[in-house]
C-alpha cells in the first residue's frame, strides 16, 4: 500500500468517527500517524544525492521572497511578468509554467524576489503535478486565484499547502512539550481545553513514542493538530495573501462582495486595475524596516537603504548586512528618526532597534 492510500484509509476512518469522550484517544493517535505519513511526502527518504526535500534551484537575491501559487491559467504568469519584467511563458492552456521562474520587483527602494511557482493541482501535496515546487522558504505567498471561482480553488489551495506543512496566516501554537527521562507525562494548561482532552494528548504522544514528556498549554481553542505540528518541528508559518484576478470580467456589486474576503486584493492583470493596492498590501506584510545612512558632515542617501525585518532590525543587525566586521569594532552610532529620543539625533548602541525609515 502507497502512502497516499495509507492517508487516505486514516483519513476515511476519522470521518467514520464520532468524537466523544470514549474515542478521543483513538482519534488522536490517527492524527498522529496521518501527520508521521504526510511528513514523508514532505521529506521522501531515498537513495543517496541531494535528497528530496521540497523547494527550488532558484539563487536567492532580494531582501525578502514573494511566491505566487495558484491553479493553471489564473494569471500569475501575466501579473509577474508586468511586475518585474521576467518572461514567464504565457497561455490559455493550463500548466504552460513548468519550471520555477524567478524575477525582481523593487517596493520603496528594496528590492524584493518575486516567483512564479508551477501551477497547483488538486493533490499536488501526493506527489502529482507540480506542487513539490511551492517554496517553504518565502516570506510571503501571494495565492492567485479566478475571481469567478475564488472560494472553492482557494480551500483546495489552502488543503495542499498544508499538506506541505506550510501554515497561512497563523502563528506557532503557544505549545511546549518538553522530553525528560523519567516521571511519566505531566500536562499543564494555562487556558481552558476546549478542543482537545487529556487522553487526546496522551494518545499523540504515545504515538510518538513519548512516554516522559511535560506538555505546557498556552494556546487558546489548542487542537491536536497544534500539538502534533509542534512535536513535528517541521511546519512553517507564512502570511499569505488571496489574489483575487479577472475583475475586468465581473460588475461593481460582485466586486464589493469581494472586498469581504479576509486577506485578499482584488486586481486585473490583463487590464493592469488596483495592482498599486496590491504593491502596498505586499509591502505591509513583509515587515521591511528601511534604513538610510548618513555620511558624516552629509545628508542622508535616500537613493539605496539598507533594508532588514521587523525583529531582527538592531543596529546590530544593520551592521552586519553592510560587513561583520563593523559591529565588532562599532563604539556608538547616532540615531535619526522614529526610533530615537531627540529630534537631532540619538547616541546607541548594538541593542538599539530601527525603525523604518530611520537614518544612521
Amino acid at each position: 500500500m502507497t502512502t497516499v492510500q495509507k492517508i487516505k484509509e486514516i483519513e476515511d476512518e476519522m470521518a467514520r468517527t464520532q468524537k466523544n469522550k470514549a474515542t478521543s484517544y483513538h482519534l488522536g493517535q490517527l492524527k498522529a500517524k496521518l501527520a508521521k505519513l504526510k511528513r514523508e511526502l514532505i521529506s521522501p527518504s531515498g537513495g543517496g544525492g541531494g535528497g528530496g526535500g521540497i523547494g527550488f534551484d532558484v539563487a536567492r537575491t532580494g531582501v525578502a521572497s514573494v511566491g505566487f501559487v495558484g491553479f493553471p491559467s489564473v494569471g500569475k504568469s501575466t501579473l509577474m511578468s508586468k511586475l518585474t519584467g521576467t518572461h514567464s511563458e504565457v497561455s490559455e492552456i493550463d500548466f504552460t509554467t513548468l519550471t520555477t521562474v524567478p524575477g525582481t520587483l523593487k517596493v520603496h527602494g528594496a528590492p524584493i524576489q518575486i516567483l512564479d511557482l508551477p501551477g497547483i493541482i488538486e493533490g499536488a501535496n501526493d506527489g502529482r503535478g507540480r506542487g513539490r515546487q511551492v517554496a517553504r522558504t518565502c516570506n510571503l505567498i501571494f495565492i492567485v486565484l479566478d475571481v469567478l471561482k475564488p472560494l472553492g480553488d482557494k480551500k483546495i489551495i489552502e488543503s495542499e499547502l498544508e499538506g506541505f506543512g506550510i501554515r497561512l496566516n497563523k502563528e506557532p501554537p503557544s505549545i511546549i512539550v518538553r522530553k525528560k527521562d523519567k516521571g511519566g507525562i505531566a500536562i499543564t494548561n494555562t487556558v481552558p481545553l476546549t478542543n482537545i482532552d487529556h487522553d487526546e494528548i496522551r494518545a499523540v504522544l504515545s504515538e510518538y513514542k513519548l512516554s516522559n514528556a511535560d506538555v505546557t498549554i498556552r494556546e487558546p481553542n489548542c487542537t491536536s493538530d497544534d500539538l502534533v505540528d509542534v512535536i513535528e518541528g517541521n511546519r512553517v508559518y507564512i502570511p499569505a495573501v488571496y489574489v483575487l484576478n479577472k475583475i475586468d470580467a465581473i460588475s461593481i456589486e460582485e466586486l464589493d462582495l469581494l472586498y469581504k474576503i479576509p486577506n485578499s486584493v482584488p486586481v486585473s492583470s490583463k487590464e493592469w486595475m488596483n495592482v498599486d493596492e496590491l504593491i502596498e498590501k505586499m509591502w505591509d506584510a513583509l515587515e521591511l524596516v528601511r534604513v538610510y545612512t548618513k555620511p558624516r558632515g552629509q545628508s542622508p542617501d535616500y537613493s539605496a537603504p539598507v533594508v532588514l525585518r521587523q525583529g531582527r532590525c538592531s543596529i546590530e543587525d544593520f551592521c552586519n548586512a553592510i560587513h561583520k566586521e563593523i559591529a565588532k569594532q562599532m563604539k556608538y552610532a547616532i540615531v535619526w528618526g522614529s526610533s530615537a529620543k531627540h529630534a537631532r539625533g540619538q547616541k546607541v548602541g548594538l541593542e538599539h532597534v530601527l525603525e523604518d525609515e530611520d537614518g544612521k
